[in-house]
């Protein structure tokens, strides 16, 4: 009788014992589950290395030159762009060979101080290739015409400092009194509907440069 009264005892001791290992182990699987979502939730939360550096990129290039012609630029020196930035426009212009022709017709006209001097300025800057497609006698007529050479050159500035954005669909009055247009998007602009951007927002200590394709004729 005594040991039957035992083995009953026994037998109902293990079956209050068995819900609380039951619960035990329920609460301690919900822990490392918490555990293991609250990871992953982190995981997913914080950034990656690759999506941070795409966004120091693309912030890092979004004020960059861009354009077909830009990499003829030298990477070094001054006719680099960062040589370029530490000049004023006419001087920075200068050490960039593709512009030379652009040089010369701004010292026959004498202004090179007025650009070296102005501020916050834009300057469209045809390449000696834009100077080539006018016909050698209208050129040299031209060069040789300082008031005709000053017009012509005072329409390529505009007296502020244009941003790629700003050439989305602009039109800016320029020095010479006339206005020039401007079309386009992304890394793809026109001035006056026919001179491509092909090397654009190369910065200067004073100004902003565009360099195109074709030199822009004041209507005026």
């Amino acid at each position: 009788m005594n040991t039957r009264i035992r083995r009953i005892a026994v037998t109902l001791a293990a079956a209050a014992a068995l819900p609380l290992a039951l619960s035990a182990c329920s609460d301690n699987s919900g822990d490392s589950a918490k555990s293991d979502s609250s990871a992953k939730a982190s995981a997913s939360a914080a950034p990656s290395d690759d999506a941070m550096k795409g966004s120091a990129g693309s912030t890092a290039s979004a004020d960059q030159p861009f354009g077909p012609a830009c990499s003829a630029v030298p990477e070094n020196g001054a006719g680099s762009f960062d040589g370029m930035a530490q000049d004023p426009v006419a001087t920075a212009a200068s050490n960039n060979p593709a512009l030379s022709t652009l040089v010369a017709a701004v010292k026959k006209a004498g202004l090179v101080d007025t650009l070296n001097n102005a501020q916050n300025i834009t300057v469209f800057a045809p390449t000696n290739d834009a100077f080539a497609k006018i016909p050698k006698a209208t050129l040299d007529k031209v060069l040789n015409d300082k008031a005709e050479l000053t017009k012509i050159l005072t329409y390529h500035v505009v007296g502020k400092q244009l941003a790629p954005n700003d050439l989305a669909h602009g039109s800016f009055p320029t020095l010479e009194k006339a206005t020039l247009t401007t079309s386009g998007s992304g890394e793809s602009y026109t001035v006056n509907g026919s001179a491509k951007v092909v090397c654009g927002n190369v910065k200067t200590a004073n100004a902003t440069v565009y360099i195109i394709d074709s030199v822009l004729m004041p209507t005026s």
